[in-house]
């Protein structure tokens, strides 16, 4: 142990010598978790400042490209809950800040399930659903005119 001690000093006057300031790693103490907590996923939705509403169904190619327009308006947005809505019907109605639609069918969803109130308050942004955004250059420049109206909306309502 001696022998270590010392190499070490030698080492920090060699590198001191030579102008080097030695950087060290801190070492973070984890502990141990026994459990997961339950998470559940509908608490985070009726707090959200966003949520987007999908029609169901969507291919893995249109939720790729709502996920990455998503991730392009930064990370509050990215992780914005998604609800689909299957027959015209909402699975539940969420109250939020904002909520991104994608598709007239699921605004009418969404205009039926949520209250008269959540819905003066709310800032509602239209685009076209996720089929027709992929078809057409006009679906693309939609969607990303509806997000910046939405991230504005965020940002006004945050201040």
């Amino acid at each position: 142990m001696a022998g270590l001690a010392h190499a070490s000093s030698h080492r920090e006057r060699v590198l001191r010598a030579l102008g080097v300031t030695p950087w060290v790693r801190r070492a973070v103490a984890v502990e141990p978790m026994n459990e997961v907590p339950a998470v559940d996923a509908m608490a985070n939705v009726v707090s959200g400042d966003c949520i987007v509403v999908l029609p169901a169904g969507c291919s893995p190619r249109e939720l790729d490209l709502v996920g990455r327009a998503l991730m392009a308006c930064g990370a509050a947005m990215a992780r914005a809950p998604r609800i689909e809505v299957s027959n015209g019907q909402l699975p539940a109605a969420p109250e939020a800040r904002a909520y991104l639609v994608f598709g007239e069918a699921q605004a009418h969803a969404l205009g039926r399930e949520l209250p008269a109130a959540a819905l003066s308050r709310a800032h509602i942004v239209l685009a076209d659903e996720p089929a027709s955004v992929l078809a057409s250059g006009a679906g693309k420049r939609r969607l990303w005119n509806a997000l910046r109206s939405l991230r504005r909306a965020l940002a006004s309502t945050a201040e």
